[in-house]
């Protein structure tokens, strides 16, 4: 689909306007809440400012999104099929709708409590849950797709703190001779680049799962529904507009978020903010590769809990891990049921 005809059937047809709004609003919010771990751990060791840091972040959530989208849309491709919408493709528009409210609203109020939920397992729940208010559990899931989920779910958590724990050994005894300070400010260097390239593989990451689901809501309005073997076609205006828009989100910033991963968590040093950035993002670009839709924010997370451990366990702060994690818990059923009750009301509404 080219600018000019998206441009059309967007005037000419109010859902896919208020959907692709919606997208949008979505994916603003991932850029203002879910970008700021990327440079939590640049930020908290000091090694850059955060205004700096948040610009940064900003224009490599940017490239991620654009080149990792134009070399391989395998994410994108697994959330567009991840669910059936039914063969009603005004109630189906009308449900995706629902849902990315319900993200919204969670991502928001995560936000507002300084939480690092998950806006992946946000994404997947609702619309998941929207779907199921539509067509039940059993004809809603895809369960080829969501296998993939769960790949993510459990890749995220013990490969993003095994990475970061082996990571973080294995720089503390190649530079165990190195004198203190010439290391710290090697390594405060070396931090800038692997905040860039968590920032980069964020939009790469989550770019594509916005990027599906806005296929999916344009493919709705349209009035069409998902067939078996479609190729999602993402054009390029499509990969520049949702890379804007998160770079957008990204440069307002979530100091909040920065706080309570980079600075509550774990009290880090220099190589070990490096060895957590360089760990996060060597997951995500393997999981990006392979079409599996992982939690940026469970993989960076785990990654600095392994950094932490690695050194000592007590390094750790286990009671802020343990709300993280309870929200993490909470995210897939809590988001879930929000996005089926909204279904239901919108659907009961329009």
């Amino acid at each position: 689909m080219e600018i000019v005809e998206f441009a059309r059937l967007m005037f000419e047809t109010p859902a896919l306007l208020i959907t692709v709004l919606l997208v949008m609003a979505v994916i603003f919010v991932n850029g203002w809440t879910d970008a700021p771990n990327a440079i939590a751990t640049v930020i908290s060791t000091r090694a850059m400012p955060p205004r700096a840091a948040i610009l940064m972040a900003a224009f490599f959530n940017f490239l991620g999104v654009t080149v990792m989208t134009a070399i391989n849309v395998a994410v994108a491709d697994t959330i567009f099929k991840m669910v059936d919408f039914g063969s009603d493709s005004r109630i189906a528009v009308t449900a995706l709708c629902a849902a990315l409210v319900a993200i919204v609203v969670w991502a928001t109020a995560a936000w507002y409590f300084g939480i690092p939920t998950s806006e992946s397992h946000a994404l997947i729940a609702g619309v998941t849950g929207a779907a199921v208010a539509i067509t039940g559990f059993s004809g809603a899931i895809n369960a080829d797709q969501w296998l993939k989920v769960i790949y993510g779910l459990l890749l995220s958590t013990f490969l993003g703190f095994g990475s970061g724990y082996v990571m973080a050994k294995l720089v503390a005894h190649l530079f165990r001779g190195v004198n203190r300070r010439r290391a710290d400010r090697g390594f405060g260097y070396a931090q800038i680049a692997g905040g860039a390239a968590m920032a980069f593989m964020h939009g790469a990451q989550d770019g594509q799962k916005f990027i599906g689901i806005l296929m999916l809501g344009i493919l709705l309005a349209r009035g069409e529904t998902v067939t078996p073997g479609m190729v999602i076609d993402v054009s390029f205006f499509v990969m520049v507009l949702c890379s804007l828009v998160m770079g957008i989100g990204t440069s307002i910033g979530g100091y909040r978020i920065i706080k309570a991963v980079g600075m509550d968590m774990v009290k880090l040093e220099k190589y070990q903010g490096f060895s957590a950035d360089f760990a996060a993002a060597g997951c995500l670009l393997l999981s990006s590769l392979t079409g599996i839709p992982v939690s940026t924010t469970h993989t960076k997370t785990t990654a600095i809990m392994g950094v932490g451990a690695a050194r000592r366990v007590s390094m750790v702060n286990w009671s802020v891990v343990r709300d993280m994690v309870l929200t993490w818990v909470l995210t897939f059923p809590g988001c879930g049921i929000i996005g089926f009750v909204m279904a239901k009301l919108f659907i009961r509404i329009f």
